[in-house]
């Protein structure tokens, strides 16, 4: 079985001086290195720079982030993507299913933008 190899995106090529410094780097396909509207969600999330995100009304407003290619921000920790009909967030080490507990559900743990 082929495995797709994986690099290393460090937070310090995306931000000259982070205001979160862990995790230091992210392992990502080489597709998701180049994807901007993701540099864009963890240069958010790392410089904590929540200008342009607000806590969502609805679950409508999360899902269209996901069709427009976006990239939510989960309880100002986690940068969440949707692939093949599950959500996932982002750890250090890759994407991880997102588990379905009773915070999911609450609007003031979103941001989108």
């Amino acid at each position: 079985m082929y495995n797709k190899k994986k690099e290393r995106l460090y937070i310090s090529e995306l931000l000259e001086d982070p205001s979160v410094t862990y995790p230091a780097y992210y392992v990502l396909s080489n597709s998701m290195l180049k994807n901007e509207m993701l540099h864009y969600a963890l240069i958010v999330l790392h410089s904590l720079d929540f200008e342009h995100y607000e806590h969502p009304t609805s679950y409508e407003d999360i899902f269209a982030m996901f069709t427009g290619g976006m990239y939510p921000i989960y309880k100002e920790m986690y940068v969440v993507g949707f692939f093949g009909g599950k959500m996932m967030y982002l750890e250090s080490n890759g994407w991880k299913g997102m588990p379905c507990t009773e915070d999911v559900f609450k609007m003031e743990n979103w941001m989108v933008c």
